[in-house]
């Protein structure tokens, strides 16, 4: 594998830690607009950035989200509002449950059918 060197690209860090990706980075990440970006942090202090990639989509949901957006735009006098009853006995139900999205499931998780 041969790794070819560009000169230095550099941003600066606003008061609130947030700054621009060079476009020249951009460029050879191949980043656009709301990307998400992984900084991989090595024991010798060095970072290295790179594209964090898309889970892929799963292809019946998003058929099933194409049908609800539809449906509530050609039939919005069907939407409904949740009764405050129905609500409250929602949050009773999961009330007492955790959720870390940006957990990974474990095997049993994945298992169930």
């Amino acid at each position: 594998m041969t790794i070819t060197l560009a000169p230095c690209s550099e941003s600066t860090l606003t008061d609130r830690y947030q700054t621009t990706i060079p476009a020249p980075v951009r460029k050879a990440l191949g980043l656009s607009k709301n990307d998400k970006i992984c900084y991989t942090i090595h024991a010798d202090g060095k970072v290295w950035i790179s594209r964090l990639e898309s889970p892929e989509t799963d292809p019946i949901l998003e058929q099933f989200l194409d049908f609800l957006v539809q449906d509530m735009a050609n039939s919005p006098q069907h939407l409904q509002a949740l009764s405050p009853e129905f609500a409250h006995q929602i949050q009773t139900l999961v009330a007492e449950v955790v959720v870390d999205l940006d957990a990974s499931l474990t095997d049993e998780d994945d298992s169930v059918c």
